[in-house]
């Protein structure tokens, strides 16, 4: 099924009354046409007929996608063929300032989510809406596809006094929406049926199985097991050097997890966790992907890692997506550990 996107006929769809606004755009490398083309082309191209272009936006990671890991920030700089500001929402301004808005009379946004809570462009987006309310600018969205289906809901929403960047409000982990919940939108897809071509909305999201496994693989990020950064197959690949991946496939294999079967592997990360380390540990095989849980399923790697290397499992540290206080895990779950994990 063959899926049109709101971009691929922006020059109708534009609203009469922002026809000559003032524009801003938030973008990242995945804000394309189904034809591939980016959207800054296409707002180009617009420009000074349809509205005025007058700075553009990126979130975490970059509007190139160029910073790899989490926290890292990139600084805002002027785009070299439009001369516009291309601005940062990552790190300092992670809601856009009123002198960013201050020359604009709406904020475009084109976001390719992954239907995952802790996935922060989500969350860049409702800070952006809070903030062109205070300013008076208006907010257009144009909707994409959950590309993880946008009916399946899993995990427990946010906690109240567990607020962070990777939950800003109590929804669940995955939570069952498009970034634009248009009526139009079907609901049911997966992004392999939408007919449209993936581009990476992240450096470490290459493809369909990486965000089908990311609700619940992430909560990796919060132990000091290696979700798989630095290899070829990011969250479907994880391991330590302390692991021995027959015995923990074994295990989890024995749990019956539903749509899924744990291969046992081995890896060498090239960078972030054990960078050069023989790690062994096991890889998602997604048998049945309609009835696959991944948050469930990564609530149990973990338990199962913790019974079987009590000694050598750890959870991670702050700081963690600007949080300085309560464990990574924490507001991943948006609550205490205690509830899944106990002591």
């Amino acid at each position: 099924m063959a899926v049109e996107l709101p971009l691929d006929d922006l020059i109708n769809l534009w609203p009469n009354e922002f026809r000559g606004a003032r524009v801003g755009a938030l973008l990242h490398p995945a804000s394309v046409s189904s034809q591939l083309e980016h959207a800054s082309g296409i707002l180009e191209r617009l420009n000074g007929d349809l509205f005025q272009l007058r700075a553009l936006f990126g979130p975490q990671h970059g509007f190139l996608g160029q910073t790899q890991d989490n926290m890292i920030e990139w600084k805002s700089y002027e785009h070299p063929r439009l001369g516009i500001p291309v601005y940062s929402l990552y790190g300092e301004h992670r809601e856009p300032s009123s002198a960013m808005l201050g020359d604009l009379d709406v904020l475009l946004v084109d976001l390719q989510d992954i239907g995952t809570r802790y996935y922060t462009f989500v969350w860049t987006l409702y800070l952006c809406m809070r903030a062109c309310a205070k300013s008076g600018a208006h907010v257009v969205v144009l909707d994409r596809p959950n590309p993880i289906n946008a009916v399946t809901i899993e995990g427990p929403p946010i906690e109240k006094g567990y607020e962070s960047f990777v939950g800003m409000h109590p929804i669940p982990v995955r939570h069952g929406k498009t970034i634009g919940e248009l009526a139009a939108q079907e609901r049911a897809m997966w992004f392999d049926e939408t007919d449209l071509p993936w581009v990476m909305p992240s450096p470490n999201m290459p493809t369909l199985d990486t965000a089908t496994v990311y609700p619940g693989m992430c909560l990796l990020e919060a132990t000091n097991i290696s979700e798989g950064r630095g290899t070829t197959r990011p969250f479907e690949i994880f391991g330590a050097p302390f692991i021995d991946a027959e015995t923990l496939c074994r295990e989890l294999n024995n749990a019956k997890l539903p749509g899924v079967f744990f291969r046992e592997t081995y890896f060498q990360p090239t960078f972030q966790k054990f960078a050069g380390q023989l790690c062994g540990g096991g890889q998602l095989h997604v048998l049945d992907r309609d009835i696959f849980r991944p948050f469930q399923t990564g609530i149990e790697i973990i338990r199962c890692i913790r019974k079987l290397y009590p000694g050598s499992f750890a959870w991670k540290q702050p700081p963690y997506e600007y949080e300085y206080e309560k464990l990574p895990i924490q507001i991943l779950l948006g609550g205490p550990a205690e509830d899944w994990f106990g002591d």
